[in-house]
């Protein structure tokens, strides 16, 4: 006679919540996270806001990191592929929604072919991080590949805001936090006028011009 073995129905349910939760985590987790650890070689404490977990098969896999070390901002991307060599300069560009792409250097880690940062474009690179609703990277590799991840933003005011104010830093609060009007902006506005209202544009800009020193 065959026994046949059945699970219970409450650990059942538990297994079932399991897979679930798994699945969610790795397919659906669009949320950025704020996260603060202790490093083991100097015992201080740092945070960063990390970027969701990227979707399989989609583009490739990348991470994002704001990070606050030291009282000192850094942007960090982690590549799953190679970059370039140890230590070593690259190109990144990021696109804010539909705005103009913005072209950025990194460098690689003294250990790490996959893992760069930035300090002198991680406000910057920040800042743009909270003026739309997802963001294009792109690098350029030493293989002539180029790795692509799209990474949603519209949960990464707070994980960000809480590392720029473990650094000291601030965001400007301008316009009810709207963001300050920039040249992509003016320039994607400006070709959507007809000719004679560019012409109008440009000839109050002329009488402006003159007062600026």
């Amino acid at each position: 006679m065959n026994h046949r073995h059945f699970l219970k129905p409450h650990a059942l349910s538990k297994i079932t919540a399991l897979l679930l939760a798994c699945s969610c985590h790795a397919w659906a987790d669009n949320n950025w996270s704020y996260h603060q650890n202790s490093d083991s070689l100097t015992n201080q404490t740092y945070s960063f806001a990390q970027s969701p977990l990227p979707r399989p098969g989609l583009y490739d896999d990348m991470m994002l990191e704001i990070i606050c070390q030291e009282n000192k901002l850094k942007a960090i991307i982690e590549a799953e592929d190679l970059i370039t060599s140890q230590g070593n300069s690259f190109n990144v560009e990021y696109q804010i929604d539909k705005k103009t792409p913005v072209n950025i250097q990194m460098k690689t880690f003294a250990d790490s072919k996959r893992k760069g940062y930035t300090e002198e474009f991680s406000v910057r690179l920040a800042e743009d991080l909270l003026t739309g609703q997802s963001v294009l990277l792109r690098i350029n590799t030493m293989l002539r590949t180029v790795l692509t991840i799209s990474i949603p933003l519209d949960n990464a005011v707070e994980p960000i805001k809480k590392v720029f104010a473990d650094c000291g830093l601030s965001f400007s609060d301008k316009n009810n936090n709207k963001p300050n009007y920039s040249l992509s902006d003016f320039e994607q506005d400006f070709g959507k006028l007809s000719l004679e209202q560019q012409k109008e544009v440009l000839n109050d800009i002329k009488k402006v011009m003159p007062t600026i020193k």
